[in-house]
Parts: C-alpha cells; structure tokens; sequence
C-alpha cells in the first residue's frame, strides 16, 4: 500500500508542482463517504424469524459454533441479528455453503482471530494462487447488510508477511481471505465495512448475481514497514452478473479485479485510494488453460494516489495459459497522483523484457474504451499519462480513447505511449521507442499527495 489513509495526506512530500483539489463533493474520508451515501438498513417487507447468538466475552472468546448454529436456525428464511456495540470472535473455520434464504444483519462487529499458524494449518484452501480462507459462504438468496465491520484483524498477519511475495513459488506463509463464497446464487452485501484482511479482501467463485452497495473497504497498518498487501477489495473466479454500487476503498492493491471467466460485470461510483487501480485480471497465469472477462461497465470512479487508472493485465513467460478480454468500457475516471491513468500490462507478472519477449502473452484484447478520464499523473513516467503494450502473440483491436483529458504534473503536452495496438485509438499515440515517447518518460517530476477538498456542500 502506497500510502497508509486518507488521515496521512498531510504529511504529503511537497513538490515544486501543487496538485489541485479533488472536485467539490468528493468525501474526503470514511465518515464523509457514509454521509454522502448514507446506508439504513431496511426492514423486509416479509415477516422474517429472526435469531440472535451470544457475543463474544473477550478477544479470544470464540463464538464459532454459537454463530454456525444461528445461521442454521435463520436458514429458509430468517435473519441472524448481530447488534451494535457487541463483537463476535471466529476462531475456527467455518463451512457455510448450505445456505438458502437467509440473512445477516450485521450493526456489531465479526472478529476472526489472529492465531497466524492455527489459521495457516486449518483455513479451508482453493488452489487458484494457494488462496486460504476463514469460512465459506454459499448457496442460494444470501444477504449480508448494517453498518456493522467485518474485521480481519490482519495487522499480524501483515507483519509476519513482511518482506514475502504471494505469487513467489517457495512462499509458504499464506494468509486467509476474509469473505469467501463459492457457487452462490444471489449474495446481496450492504452497508457493511470490510476492515483489515490479512489478504484479499472478497473472493467469489462460481458464482453469480453478486451485488454490493454503500460498503466499504479499508486495510491501514500501524507499522510503516509492514504495510497491507494483495489486499484486494474484489477478486473472483468463475462468475457472472456482478453489480458494485457506492464503495470506499483504502487498501494496498487492487480496487477491482476480476480474474479468470468473469462475465457482465457493472460497477458504477468507487472512490480507491493508494490502490493498484480498477484491473481486468490477471489472467492468463495456468498453462493450457483459457481464461477470458468480457462485458464489463466500470463507470465514476476517483483513483487517487495508487499505481494505476483503468489498467488490464494478462500473463507472460513459461507455461502461462491463454484468452482474451473483451468488451470492456471504463467511463468518468478522476486521476490523481497516479503513475498511469490507463495501462495496458502484457508483461505480468514480475519478468523482464527478455523473458516476456521469449514467452509472450497469449491474451487478446479488443473492444475497450477509455471514456471521459481526467485529472493528472503522478509524474513517475514523466510526461506519459497512459500507456497500453500489446503481446506480439496476441491481437489488440478496437481500443478507444473518447474525451481523454489527463496532464501530467512535469508540464507539456501529455503523450500516450502504445505498442502493437491495431487501429485509430482516437488520439495521438507514439510507439515506446520513438524518440518522443523516450523524451516524454524521462521528462519525470514528482508532485504532493492528492489534496482533499475543503468540506462543501454536496453535489
């Protein structure tokens, strides 16, 4: 994570350029996020049993087994009611995925345990990048919603991980996601505050209509040294029909990123902050498998002080899979301070040109459109704002850029950099090792923190 809140904006490194505020009626915390959205939670309409479990005495005062047999009780149409004020400790694994018409209305706080190694010998494990996780969650008409936290409780974990890499081969320390659902119809998360995962944060596998509204997502470390990381806001496999609607995030790594055959996916208001960006993949990592997104909407988003924009990413190198993403709009994005507002990476994960070149991409891209993008740059690359590299193995066609508006904080004219994209991208575009692309990258600048708007009424 670039940066460890929005509280730390102030202690911004200064530059001789001064980044402009944030348009008028951007939160400019979690507290200003929940008054712009407010979330109530509604009553349903239909007469619900409604079950409450014991809570938790003390921090290691584990109420798994009081919480498992509350979501039987509320099964086939009740409600687990979990209060404000009173916290619920998980310490074992939990197996969910009998579920069928159920609720959880969440105003307390559910608290997994930070017993690193107990976790790492018992989580339930997935063998898609050696994911963990503290419970499963699934079945049929599933709905999370308050305004209660669901914390991870990840400051140990992030501590121990320290200095490790998840896609290293020889990493042995795994670290659990904090919500899993596999072959989930219909899961319905509201309200609900995701803190402090050691990992991922959401991770949903064959599943579909997933839907999220006025969450949020946070992962801030008290160590500057041990700072959060993969801790990704939304990961998936297998899926179709998602709908993200209103989110904060705060975390170290992807905003949004669907992996491996995500299919109608919307996201629509997302304010990301020190984040990696709204990412389409990885894909592409397992040999001999093919792995697509297709039919995407990603629209109003605020991308402040990460690493990227709108990016896309599929796999390089030896025994890598193949596939393609298609049909992919990002609409309305506010940069600021980040390295590239859209980025096209046909080189992941961690290799060098040599390799990447020996073992290219198989992935296709086409059919993405780069709508309405303003604000600016970090100035990391100087004066390049946007930057796609297509694979020599694969075919990138039909790539838009529509009212494509971000400067960069080194002054002069903004260059879009773009290799073996085929077709008009409807702007100037100059290939890497063109002399102007190499004047624009080592035009380089360094400018503050995104600075935050002075309280005003809302738009």
């Amino acid at each position: 994570m670039k940066f460890l809140a929005f509280a730390a904006l102030a202690a911004a490194v200064v530059s001789s350029f001064p980044a402009p505020e944030l348009p008028a009626g951007i939160p400019r915390s979690l507290s200003e996020f929940k008054e712009k959205h407010p979330y109530t939670a509604k009553r349903s309409s239909q007469c619900r049993k409604t079950v409450t479990i014991r809570a938790s005495r003390t921090d290691t005062d584990d109420v798994a087994d009081d919480f498992l047999r509350g979501l039987k009780q509320a099964n086939n149409g009740g409600t687990l009611y979990l209060p404000k004020g009173k916290t619920f400790v998980i310490g074992k694994p939990l197996d969910l995925t009998f579920l069928n018409d159920v609720q959880v209305h969440l105003e307390g706080e559910i608290k997994f345990t930070n017993d690193t190694a107990y976790w790492q010998k018992h989580a339930f494990a997935h063998p898609f990048q050696n994911s963990l996780m503290f419970w499963k969650w699934g079945g049929k008409n599933i709905k999370i919603y308050g305004n209660g936290v669901l914390n991870g409780n990840g400051q140990r974990w992030w501590n121990e991980f320290a200095g490790l890499e998840i896609l290293d081969p020889s990493n042995t320390y795994l670290r659990p996601i904090l919500f899993y659902a596999e072959n989930a119809t219909g899961i319905e998360i509201e309200g609900i505050h995701f803190k402090d995962s050691p990992c991922w944060t959401t991770f949903f596998v064959t599943s579909k209509h997933i839907s999220f509204k006025d969450v949020a997502c946070t992962a801030e470390s008290n160590n500057a040294t041990a700072l959060p990381k993969n801790s990704d806001f939304f990961d998936s496999l297998n899926v179709e029909h998602v709908s993200v609607e209103r989110v904060w995030v705060n975390i170290g790594d992807d905003c949004f990123s669907p992996k491996s055959n995500a299919t109608d996916l919307y996201v629509n208001t997302m304010y990301c902050n020190g984040t990696h960006g709204q990412s389409m993949g990885s894909i592409g990592q397992y040999a001999g498998e093919k792995s697509f997104i297709r039919d995407v909407v990603i629209e109003n988003l605020w991308m402040l002080n990460g690493q990227h924009g709108a990016r896309l990413k599929s796999w390089a190198g030896p025994n890598v899979g193949y596939g393609f993403i298609d049909n992919v709009t990002f609409r309305n994005f506010w940069n600021a301070n980040n390295e590239y507002s859209a980025f096209l990476d046909s080189c992941y994960f961690n290799i060098n040109a040599t390799t990447c070149s020996a073992y290219p991409s198989q992935v296709n891209i086409s059919n993405v459109n780069f709508e309405n993008f303003s604000g600016y740059t970090s100035g990391k690359y100087g004066r390049a704002v946007a930057r796609l590299t297509c694979s020599p193995n694969a075919v990138c066609e039909n790539i838009k850029f529509k009212n494509f508006n971000v400067t960069s904080p080194c002054g002069g004219d903004p260059v879009v950099i773009c290799d073996g994209i085929s077709g008009d991208l409807g702007v100037p575009c100059v290939n890497s090792t063109s002399l102007e692309a190499k004047a624009a990258l080592k035009d380089k600048c360094k400018t503050a923190m995104a600075t935050l708007p002075k309280p005003t009424p809302w738009l």
